[in-house]
C-alpha cells in the first residue's frame, strides 16, 4: 500500500531512484529546502511499504488577484512505479491544496518533447496555455552531435472552481520567451 505523506528533510537522501529519469529536472539541496520551508503543504512524497520513495511533487502558491494560482514545480515518479496512478494522486492533492488557498488555477511546465507527460496532464484536465521558447536549457542532444540545445516547454493549466468563467485557461495567442512570463 502506498502512503502519500509530507516530504521530510530525510527524504532528500532517498530520491535518487526517482531523479534518475532523464526528463526529471534535478536541483541542489538549497532549492529543495527552500520549498520545504516556504510551501511544506505542497511538497509531498509517495512512499512504498518498505520505505522507498516512489515519487514526489513540489509546488507552491504564487501570483496576485486573478493570477493567484497553484504551481507544480516538479512531479516525478520512479520508473518502477509508473502507471499506478501515483502522479494523478499527487496532482489531485496539489489541486485540493490550491482550492483551499482559493487559487484560480494550477499551472505547470513540461517539455514539448515529453508527450507521455503532456498526454497524462491532458487526461487530468490540463490544457496547453502557451508555448515557452527555450525554457529548458542545455539538454544533451545525441542525434547529430553531442552538443546542447535549449528546449521549449508547454505551460499547461487547469482552472479551479474559483475561476467560474475559465478565463485562466484561454490559450495565449503566441509563443513567449522566459523573460515574458508573469
Amino acid at each position: 500500500m502506498t502512503t502519500i505523506r509530507p516530504f521530510t528533510c530525510d527524504d532528500l537522501f532517498k530520491i535518487n531512484n526517482v531523479n534518475l529519469d532523464p526528463l526529471t529536472q534535478t536541483y541542489d539541496l538549497p532549492f529543495y529546502m527552500q520549498f520545504l520551508a516556504h510551501w511544506p503543504e505542497y511538497f509531498q512524497a509517495a512512499e512504498s511499504p518498505s520505505g522507498e520513495i516512489m515519487g514526489y511533487i513540489i509546488g507552491k502558491a504564487e501570483g496576485a488577484n486573478e493570477n493567484w494560482h497553484g504551481h507544480v514545480t516538479l512531479l516525478s515518479v520512479a520508473n518502477d512505479y509508473r502507471r499506478l496512478g501515483l502522479a494523478a494522486t499527487l496532482m489531485h492533492n496539489l489541486e485540493e491544496i490550491s482550492e483551499k488557498k482559493r487559487c484560480f488555477f494550477v499551472d505547470l511546465f513540461t517539455r514539448v518533447c515529453n508527450q507521455v507527460a503532456v498526454n497524462m496532464y491532458e487526461t487530468l484536465g490540463y490544457s496547453v496555455y502557451r508555448r515557452v521558447l527555450e525554457y529548458y536549457s542545455g539538454r544533451q542532444v545525441l542525434v547529430y552531435s553531442s552538443g546542447e540545445v535549449d528546449e521549449d516547454a508547454f505551460e499547461m493549466r487547469k482552472a479551479l472552481s474559483r475561476d467560474k468563467e475559465n478565463k485562466s485557461v484561454i490559450p495565449f495567442p503566441r509563443p513567449v520567451r522566459r523573460d515574458e512570463l508573469n
